[in-house]
């Protein structure tokens, strides 16, 4: 039998596991982009308020702390628009690639927002990572507009990350969850009003598959899988975590590839291009934990 800590690690490639799998479901729903996020921050709202009733957690927070919570939670569905724009645009494999380059826009978002010097190396990678995007670029032109929507889905995703280490010190994650999923679906709601078709019959009017597929995406996908991230990181460093995270889109390409082959075949150029993205996405973790690690022992 595997032991505690065995568990725990076999746990968190689980999590990475279905993080990877939000992509194939983006490709099976047939609804588009934005109402997709309207129904998967609306309902994991309704299964987190649920989880936050039985759990007994106190929503109760300043004004001040509820305009920083909304604005957060319209660049997370940002982020997933443009994520699942750019699956609808290209494929799951160049969405994917795309997103991995978050980890270098963080590199320069945390720098202005922690008020830190910015590390040479980190532009060293950033560079290296511009090298992988222009590889994929330049052998998948006709998905250009899918790399902009997946290179736009790693910005917001990374400004969301950077912006939620500082909501932490002061509330718990689910409460500052809760709240980015509430303003979030208000965020996109009024959109629609505005911008877009409006809440018709047709809106509401699901496939039965497209049905289940968003509720996996609500609740195993989102809800649960960040209230085992917070429990996961309680028992891992969150270094391991972070770099464990950057498996994802490794595992996403081949569930991709399995899946939808047809789809899903890329040109060579793509692969080395991803490689370069990923790797170098790894070797910035690594380098950090270590000047983590040399400035406590100094």
């Amino acid at each position: 039998m595997p032991n505690a800590k065995t568990k725990n690690y076999l746990h968190l490639h689980f999590l990475v596991f279905i993080a990877g799998f939000t992509a194939i479901l983006g490709e099976l729903i047939t609804i588009k982009a934005i109402p997709l996020v309207w129904y998967r921050m609306i309902m994991a709202s309704i299964l987190m308020f649920i989880y936050i009733k039985a759990a007994k957690v106190k929503l109760k927070i300043t004004l001040k702390s509820l305009l920083r919570l909304s604005l957060a939670g319209i660049i997370i569905a940002l982020h997933w628009i443009t994520f699942f724009g750019a699956i609808n645009e290209a494929n799951i494999s160049i969405a994917l690639a795309m997103f991995s380059t978050g980890a270098f826009f963080a590199s320069f978002i945390e720098p202005i927002i922690y008020k830190r010097t910015i590390i040479w190396y980190e532009i060293l990678f950033g560079i290296i990572v511009i090298i992988g995007v222009f590889i994929i670029t330049q052998s998948e032109i006709k998905y250009l507009t899918g790399i902009l929507l997946g290179i736009s889905s790693a910005f917001f995703s990374s400004l969301f990350a950077v912006l939620n280490g500082t909501f932490l010190v002061r509330h718990t994650a689910t409460v500052i969850s809760f709240y980015e999923f509430i303003s979030g679906v208000v965020f996109i709601s009024i959109y629609i009003l505005f911008f877009g078709d409006g809440f018709s019959l047709d809106f509401f009017n699901l496939k039965a598959s497209d049905f289940g597929y968003l509720f996996i995406l609500s609740s195993i996908c989102t809800a649960y899988a960040f209230i085992a991230s917070v429990y996961v990181m309680k028992l891992i460093s969150p270094y391991t975590v972070v770099l464990t995270y950057n498996l994802e889109p490794i595992y996403g390409i081949v569930m991709a590839v399995i899946l939808f082959p047809e789809k899903e075949q890329m040109s060579a150029s793509f692969y080395y291009g991803a490689i370069v993205i990923i790797t170098t996405v790894i070797l910035n973790g690594v380098l950090k934990n270590a000047r983590k690690l040399k400035s406590k022992h100094t």
